[in-house]
């Protein structure tokens, strides 16, 4: 294995043969690292840290972070981090608690510099969280959401896939799927037109969405009116699906 002499990598710790670490890393007990991993200088990774194939974790990174909870007695919890991340610098990711036991973060995700992602939060595929976003605990982000950078979401708060949240905001509400989410307070700023094309979202597809924020945010309609009329007047494709599930199943309530 490429393990630096420099670092201290625990007897229990499970890393794969062609696993590169850098110098002055902590490996603790109960890890597991996959191959093809490279872990530069300075990392931490804590115990019961679950770390998939291909991952890139850069200097300073503590991964498995006790849980910046009260509630928190020492249970056994831990993170899981899936194939092909990317994490930069300082990020921090804090195992889960009791709650759900763990914390979870996709595959093929980009996670720049100082991003934190606390307790119990579950990250899906394909994202992008940009330098300095923080995630409170719970928070659950969808498929292929890029959130910009200093941007704080508050705990339990839901952010739909395919979203793209601008930088230096605030998140207290859920944002749905497929908008574009900018201004203070936040607020829907039409559908995410840029991220959609590039995603091979059809004509077709990205007028029904659009069609559906219309009747959301333009009618006077409120919250329950416009679920009943987005149902009446647009065909229920899988994304409209996934917009009236979104709004059904948000504890917070929508931006």
């Amino acid at each position: 294995m490429g393990i630096n002499k420099t670092s201290i990598i625990h007897p229990s710790a499970q890393i794969d043969q062609d696993v590169k670490i850098g110098q002055f890393c902590i490996i603790d007990e109960n890890v597991k690292i996959g191959k093809g991993c490279h872990v530069y200088p300075y990392v931490h990774i804590m115990k019961n840290s679950i770390i998939g194939k291909n991952n890139t974790i850069h200097q300073g990174a503590i991964i498995g972070g006790l849980p910046q909870d009260l509630k928190f007695k020492g249970e056994s919890t831990k993170v899981v981090i899936g194939d092909n991340n990317i994490i930069r610098e300082h990020v921090t990711i804090n195992r889960g608690t009791k709650a759900n036991g763990k914390t979870i973060v996709g595959n093929n995700c980009l996670l720049m510099a100082y991003v934190h992602i606390a307790h119990d939060c579950i990250v899906d595929d394909k994202i992008i969280l940009a330098n300095g976003v923080q995630l409170a605990g719970h928070v659950k982000i969808g498929y292929h959401v890029t959130i910009g950078g200093i941007t704080g979401i508050h705990q339990f708060c839901k952010v739909g896939e395919h979203s793209f949240v601008g930088a230096c905001r605030v998140i207290l509400h859920d944002v749905p799927p497929f908008i574009l989410a900018t201004g203070e307070p936040l607020q829907y700023s039409g559908i995410n037109t840029v991220g959609l094309r590039r995603r091979k979202f059809n004509l077709n597809t990205r007028n029904k969405i659009k069609n559906a924020y219309k009747i959301l945010y333009s009618s006077n309609c409120n919250v329950s009116q416009a679920v009943k009329e987005i149902k009446a007047t647009i065909d229920n494709s899988k994304e409209i699906k996934s917009i009236l599930d979104f709004i059904k199943k948000s504890d917070r309530g929508i931006i």
